[in-house]
């Protein structure tokens, strides 16, 4: 945690090169608490050579950015970080002015130093993604981008200004906004993340803000270009986000809250088809409901799954599965 940061939450992780000096760059919105004036985007890089994360710093905050962009930014959250096909970082941060989240915008970030070792790297800011007439405001990211074969990349992203409904913004090898499409006529669905099961044909599991709810799922068949509603998944969700990834054909990964009425659950689970889950790991159970593990992100870096995740929204946490773990991922 960076000093006098008493709050963190929504982290990200985003694999380096494999020449690089770090195996992962993990970026997340800490400061005093959430929506706090004093939040910034923070980051830690993963040293290869200690094995250990760097002290963490900030990187992103929110009056320079207002100056930069050339209008107040009260609040920022929820960093996703994607690397372009020229090795530059970008980030995707939400913002607001007056209102809370449902008011919020996304800002496209870029990488403005010329490395991104973690004591260099810095960004200015591209624009506020176009979503909407309506100022381009209530969208937000949340979940990592789907990468696609020709270097551009899919970014799950939610409306949520009385009705939630997710999208997938699509963006090519040099981070050109490309166009978007709905992913679900719910209207209670959220924080989308996306696992490719062939090039073409991807799955969205999301969150459901229902009391009750499951994970909610969607497919594409096409390349994102259209998508259906699926049937939700046996998993409960208790308004709480998802994070997964899919390694290869038919080996999909899920971590999620299990817990019905609390975030105090977060498993691992696998998939071969996206539709049925098995518990692999269970990654925190806590000893109350009012223990919190939440907003979950995956990444796959030097021959491991990694795993990052909230807790009680003051720190954050990390794990990591190798070969041999119960994941059974393949070097």
């Amino acid at each position: 945690m960076p000093p006098d940061a008493p709050a963190a939450h929504a982290s990200t992780l985003l694999a380096m090169p494999a020449d690089h000096p770090a195996a992962l760059t993990v970026f997340w919105f800490s400061g005093e608490r959430e929506s706090g004036p004093k939040v910034q985007i923070a980051a830690s890089q993963w040293d290869r050579a200690t094995q250990q994360w760097a002290p963490a710093r900030f990187l992103v905050n929110r009056h320079v950015l207002g100056a930069a962009l050339g209008f107040g930014v009260r609040r920022l959250g929820n960093p996703v970080a994607w690397m372009d096909g020229s090795g530059h970082i970008h980030l995707f941060v939400v913002a607001t002015g007056w209102g809370g989240w449902a008011a919020s915008r996304i800002l496209h970030l870029r990488q403005s130093s010329d490395g991104n070792g973690l004591q260099e790297l810095a960004f200015a800011p591209v624009r506020v993604l176009p979503l909407s007439w309506l100022w381009n405001t209530s969208h937000l990211v949340r979940n990592a981008p789907l990468p696609l074969a020709d270097g551009g990349m899919v970014l799950p992203v939610h409306f949520e200004l009385g009705i939630k409904y997710p999208l997938a913004l699509r963006f090519d090898s040099r981070g050109a906004f490309l166009g978007m499409a709905r992913i679900s006529r719910r209207t209670y669905a959220l924080q989308p993340t996306l696992l490719a099961k062939t090039p073409t044909e991807w799955l969205a599991l999301m969150r459901d803000e229902r009391h009750g709810g499951k994970v909610i799922a969607a497919r594409t068949q096409d390349g994102g270009r259209n998508w259906n509603d699926l049937p939700d998944l046996a998993l409960v969700n208790p308004d709480s986000a998802v994070g997964g990834m899919a390694l290869a054909p038919g080996q999909m990964l899920l971590a999620h809250n299990s817990s019905p009425a609390s975030r105090a659950w977060l498993d691992l689970s696998g998939s071969a088809d996206g539709v049925a889950w098995t518990p692999l790991q269970a990654l925190e159970h806590g000893a109350t409901d009012d223990d919190e593990f939440s907003y979950p992100a995956m990444a796959w870096a030097d021959g491991s799954v990694w795993l990052s995740y909230t807790v009680d929204r003051h720190r954050l946490a990390w794990q990591r599965f190798t070969a041999a773990a119960p994941v059974g991922v393949k070097p």
